[in-house]
């Protein structure tokens, strides 16, 4: 299992206030936020992966050349995917794929993709057939 993944970014208040927003829909909490980093961990205490953020030096970024290409946040329904759709919109956020089933990978796969502020590619994912 991952300990952490930490990811750059231009404006850490507007990735911030961002993801304040968004974590929450997908299982996390406020793990640390001070002037140069912030983080978020598995709410109440349940096991994974920890994202933090930090001020870029440099921008750049592309999901297309060598390096992160997304991330994906498991949700435990259908219904909750839906929701960070809905959230994403509200937003003003790009959504790359509806909320839908994706046939190419391995059964029940319901998810929806978008891009945050600064191209990071995000998903939201249900391996079940419930809402």
């Amino acid at each position: 299992m991952l300990g952490h993944i930490g990811l750059n970014v231009p404006d850490l208040a507007g990735a911030k206030k961002y993801y304040d927003a968004v974590m929450p829909l997908l299982g996390f909490e406020e793990f640390l936020a001070s002037d140069d980093e912030f983080a978020y961990r598995p709410a109440a205490g349940k096991p994974g992966t920890y994202l933090f953020f930090y001020p870029a030096e440099r921008d750049g970024y592309a999901r297309e050349r060598t390096g992160l290409q997304h991330l994906a946040f498991m949700v435990k329904t259908r219904s909750a995917v839906h929701g960070i759709h809905r959230l994403v919109l509200d937003l003003g956020g790009v959504v790359l794929h509806e909320p839908q089933e994706f046939p190419q990978y391995p059964p029940p796969y319901f998810a929806t993709f978008w891009l945050d502020p600064f191209g990071f590619m995000l998903e939201a994912v249900c391996h079940y057939d419930r809402d």
